[in-house]
């Protein structure tokens, strides 16, 4: 027996997260049965669970997937309204889903896996991985501009951790962060007056999109990932 939501996370489909509100929902059933409550508990070897409609079926082999990301694609495993997607990008058998998010605008490095442990690993504060951005902005780039977003600034009522920041040129500064508020590297540099024009995730931890092109990808094995998460 397995928990339902857990149950989804390994079906690669979202993560455990996202499945909890699938079941709030009311988008989950089990053998033909609407269910909303969590904790509700499976049998991986008789019973059928659906999501929104769709039966799923616990993973056979995990996968971890390094994306670059284009701008213009969602990162939502299943799309309402009809946008581009990235695991539309994605050709494999199995069935990914992306780990946290990068907005519609943003490109660049994006994990994908069907491996709903691991997901919650990376997405969990505790782990303080670092993500470097780049970010090209229009506005005064100043050492006091710099100072604030190493100090950390205020948005949406919430103060950022202190951030690693460098400037690269006139308008363009390379930005560490552990943390994944939403749209969180555009609204820190809203916050000291500089628009972001382009904005690209190059290195989540150790890993490094490189040279990887646009819109492509390529499959991670698990000893290339071992120093990213403790777990592993």
């Amino acid at each position: 027996m397995i928990r339902l939501n857990k149950y989804i996370s390994q079906s690669g489909v979202c993560s455990r997260r996202r499945a909890e509100l699938y079941i709030t929902d009311k988008e989950v059933k089990i053998n033909d049965k609407v269910v909303f409550e969590q904790g509700v508990m499976v049998d991986e070897t008789k019973d059928i669970v659906t999501v929104q409609g769709k039966k799923i079926a616990l993973v056979k082999k995990k996968m971890y997937v390094m994306l670059n990301k284009p701008e213009g694609y969602v990162t939502t495993s299943i799309e309402q309204f009809d946008r581009p997607c990235v695991i539309d990008l994605i050709k494999e058998e199995e069935r990914v889903f992306a780990i946290g998010r990068l907005d519609m605008e943003t490109e660049g490095l994006l994990l994908l896996t069907n491996d709903g442990d691991f997901a919650n690993k990376l997405m969990h504060p505790s782990e303080k991985i670092n993500k470097v951005y780049i970010a090209k902005v229009t506005g005064n780039i100043t050492d006091q501009t710099i100072t604030q977003l190493k100090k950390g600034v205020d948005i949406d009522g919430y103060t950022t951790a202190p951030a690693m920041v460098e400037k690269l040129g006139k308008d363009q500064l390379k930005i560490t962060i552990h943390e994944g508020k939403n749209r969180q590297v555009r609204k820190m540099c809203a916050a000291v007056g500089l628009n972001v024009t382009h904005l690209q995730r190059t290195k989540i931890g150790n890993l490094e999109l490189g040279n990887l092109k646009l819109g492509k990808y390529k499959l991670i094995k698990s000893y290339e990932i071992k120093n990213l998460f403790k777990f592993i």
